[in-house]
């Protein structure tokens, strides 16, 4: 019955992998077992990829074993890959799942792209769906996370999704296939295992007919959530200024006219870490400069807008400048050096300095609290922060703002404004271009 249903299913709704070169994940264990028996009995173009994360000893070992002699006996390739999963773990500071995770879905993909497979199958069925709906709802989601898991993402296909455990375990009982039982499936102490063993088998005793229930709710979900990214759509399109390699911009007062601004904070920055969203509805009323952070990213209040950015790991920039026959590589463009005749243009992008007024070596640093200027022009000092706040300019422009400095002096505040204590005058007798590109 479940052979019939899943050609039906694939004829239906996934012909795309008739005739397409397919990966499955293979754990070994009864679902990923049935998955490669179905596609086998369909005669699917299909290989085997199989994890050894090394977390069970021998029996790690035996899943391995188990999953070539399967490949051997049905003529079909496998491939094979072991991981040092706990050191993985211990180095990025993750869990040991989040650890499998990761290295398993990195490796599927370069599989795939290094061996020219189409897509990337996984077992996963209506009861996995069912426990990441349960575990996003414990631990606070919202609409997306209430979906359950896409039948379709990317190079990665579930064609099990609609089909139960319960259907599964007779298929495999039935064909008398064998399988692995992974012994750390029945401890309770993970989450997952935990709604599986005691959970849910209390709700399909109230309800027996939960699968199906729960399969209507995620279509009710599923149509709610496109009339929510139509109007998404809609309000991104107004509240968006702009799109940049280190920022994106967005007009508060688009977030203000809403009934419900904080709903819209929610949707338009919940994939970006940040949990407190009353803090990021506070931030519309905050001062110039305050902001939030989550673990990869920050949102800033600036003036009338919010100013989103990835978090990079603090890294001090000093580059020395030991003479000017060199182009001198920066975080933000190349600096390059070159004696002219004349002054044929102004633009922030370049400087025109005397040369011999330079104390080499220069540097090009960040700008620190306490430097100060003579901006070009001007006869008297200005505090950069002044002037800073003086152009108006966000935390992140301050940032990513470089000074070339000889000795202890500011010469140019790249892109934005050149000292009037190295300008060229009558006296000057090497003039110096300097500019950014």
């Amino acid at each position: 019955m479940l052979l019939k249903n899943f050609q039906n299913h694939i004829n239906d709704n996934l012909s795309f992998l008739k005739g397409s070169r397919l990966l499955i994940a293979i754990s070994g264990g009864i679902d990923s077992v049935v998955l490669v028996h179905l596609c086998h009995q369909l005669n699917l173009n299909v290989a085997l990829a199989h994890c050894n994360f090394n977390l069970r000893g021998k029996e790690s070992d035996g899943d391995e074993d188990f999953v070539i002699q399967l490949a051997n006996s049905i003529d079909i390739e496998a491939f094979t890959e072991s991981f040092d999963t706990q050191g993985y773990a211990n180095e990025h500071k993750i869990s040991v799942q989040m650890a499998a995770r990761e290295m398993r879905y990195f490796w599927f993909d370069e599989l795939a792209q290094q061996l020219q497979f189409d897509y990337i199958l996984t077992a996963h069925h209506a009861d996995d769906n069912l426990e990441t709906f349960l575990i996003n709802f414990s631990r606070g989601t919202g609409l997306d996370g209430l979906t359950g898991i896409p039948e379709i993402n990317n190079k990665f296909v579930r064609p099990l999704l609609p089909f139960s455990r319960e259907q599964i375990v007779d298929y495999a009982k039935d064909n008398q296939l064998e399988w692995r039982v992974d012994s750390s499936n029945a401890s309770t102490k993970y989450l997952r295992n935990k709604l599986r063993h005691e959970v849910i088998p209390i709700l399909k005793e109230i309800n027996p007919s939960l699968l199906q229930s729960y399969q209507s709710t995620i279509n009710n979900l599923s149509d709610a959530t496109d009339i929510v990214e139509d109007h998404l759509e809609q309000f991104f399109q107004e509240a968006v200024v702009s799109i940049e390699e280190s920022k994106m911009t967005f007009k508060i007062s688009e977030f203000k006219k809403q009934n419900n601004p904080r709903a819209y904070l929610f949707e338009t920055f919940k994939d970006y870490g940040f949990t407190e969203w009353n803090d990021a509805l506070n931030l519309l009323d905050a001062q110039s400069g305050k902001y939030i952070l989550s673990n990869t990213h920050r949102l800033i209040k600036h003036q009338d807008h919010l100013l989103l950015s990835k978090i990079v790991p603090g890294e001090l920039i000093e580059i020395v400048v030991s003479d000017t026959s060199q182009e001198i590589e920066t975080p933000f463009g190349m600096m390059c050096f070159s004696e002219v005749d004349e002054i044929s243009d102004n633009s922030t992008t370049s400087i025109y300095v005397d040369r011999a007024l330079l104390k080499f070596p220069l540097l090009i640093r960040q700008w620190k609290v306490g430097d100060v200027f003579f901006p070009f022009g001007m006869k008297g000092r200005k505090k950069v922060s002044k002037y800073f706040k003086d152009e108006k300019l966000s935390l992140l422009d301050k940032e990513s703002t470089l000074l070339l400095c000889s000795e202890n002096n500011i010469v140019w505040i790249v892109n934005r404004r050149a000292d009037n204590r190295f300008r060229v005058t009558e006296a000057t007798q090497e003039i110096l271009k300097i500019e950014l590109k």
